[in-house]
């Protein structure tokens, strides 16, 4: 098995970290990178706001020093817009990789044309990618996709095409549709049609990795040249000690006891509330609770009390309380974990779909806010 190149990068072991919106932060980007190799990805920032030098978006750019490579997820439909945001941060030396979002199923994304919807529309398509490559100039440019709007439009072979064509480094796909959202199977024979269609770029699948035995499975299954992981390791960044081990032919570890839980859950912590302040750093950490302590008997009053948590303090005397000599959940093993949902009609600007044709989406659909 090879490593994965992206541009000048290699990684091993092929995994990709996806972006996630309000969770792949710096510090959890770094929590993970302690526990094994791969590519860890920032939360989708939007162009727009990164060329009105948006306060928080700036903030939400920024890498710690250990990061390496510095890699950044934008979302963007206005080709002169994307092109001046990848501009930014190649001139200003703020990023290493950029990754392109185009399989976002969220409605207020996809209402005016952006996200999963964008790549119905081909030229609209190839124009943002175009500016994106042409702009980053040595710097390498992904892009990370769905199957299509749903199963009677499917986009990701052409869109395969397209971004083979326009130069961009790799291609990621979640076998899923717009309509899916995160509800049902992932349809793992997409990767492997795309695979065999893009031949001359790294093909990634993304969906339904939810251990380290299932991204040897879908790279055996597909043929892709690695794996995109997203939900699967929230509450567990230890999975990609995981993965590097599994990749490397290394027999698995134990799975941790909740003692080892509960200091990886403290370390998340403190590095949240060293990298956004402990007042913010500790309300961001709450999302994290449920998925850390998912399948563990911790009582529902001390649960509440931690997803209310404050200050670190806080949150180290309710951890006390538990029953940390607990084993790992065997029922939590290779279990879905985050959201769901089920399938959903995908909205739609009026008449999207009447042809493929046309460059333009809904000058609305630049969001100004970042991260999802």
């Amino acid at each position: 098995m090879q490593p994965l190149t992206i541009g000048p990068h290699t990684v091993w072991p092929p995994v990709v970290l996806a972006p996630m919106a309000g969770i792949t932060d710096s510090p959890f980007r770094r929590l993970c990178r302690q526990y094994g190799g791969g590519l860890f990805v920032s939360e989708m920032i939007t162009t727009r706001a990164l060329v009105e030098r948006d306060p928080e978006t700036m903030r939400m750019i920024a890498f710690a020093p250990d990061e390496k490579p510095r890699s950044l997820q934008l979302y963007g439909v206005d080709p002169q817009y994307v092109g001046e945001a990848v501009r930014l941060l190649v001139d200003e030396d703020r990023t290493d990789h950029i990754d392109l979002n185009f399989g976002c199923p969220v409605p207020k994304v996809t209402r005016r044309g952006g996200g999963a919807a964008l790549p119905w529309k081909r030229d609209l398509l190839r124009s943002v990618l175009r500016a994106a490559v042409r702009a980053a100039g040595p710097v390498p440019v992904t892009m990370k996709m769905r199957k299509g709007i749903d199963d009677e439009h499917l986009t990701y072979l052409d869109a395969g095409r397209i971004a083979a064509d326009e130069g961009v480094a790799a291609i990621a796909l979640h076998a899923r549709t717009a309509a899916q959202a995160y509800s049902g199977t992932a349809d793992w024979s997409a990767v492997a049609a795309l695979k065999e269609q893009v031949t001359g770029v790294p093909v990634l699948g993304n969906g339904d990795v939810w251990e380290a035995s299932d991204a040897l499975r879908m790279m055996a299954e597909t043929g892709c040249d690695g794996v995109v992981v997203g939900r699967g390791c929230l509450g567990r960044p230890w999975l990609f000690g995981s993965f590097e081990r599994a990749f490397d032919g290394l027999p698995e570890l134990p799975l941790p006891r909740l003692a080892e839980v509960v200091r990886v859950m403290r370390r998340h912590a403190e590095l949240l509330a060293g990298w956004w302040g402990e007042d913010k750093g500790i309300r961001e950490f709450r999302k994290h609770v449920s998925w850390y302590l998912k399948g563990f008997a911790t009582g529902g009053e001390v649960r509440r009390r931690l997803g209310l948590v404050c200050t670190l303090a806080e949150l180290d005397e309710l951890l006390a309380t538990l029953d940390l000599d607990q084993p790992f959940p065997q029922d939590a093993v290779g279990a879905p974990r985050g959201r769901m949902g089920s399938p959903r009609r995908v909205a739609l600007p009026d008449g999207w779909l009447a042809d493929r044709s046309g460059g333009r989406a809904d000058v609305g659909a630049e969001l100004a806010i970042s991260g999802g």
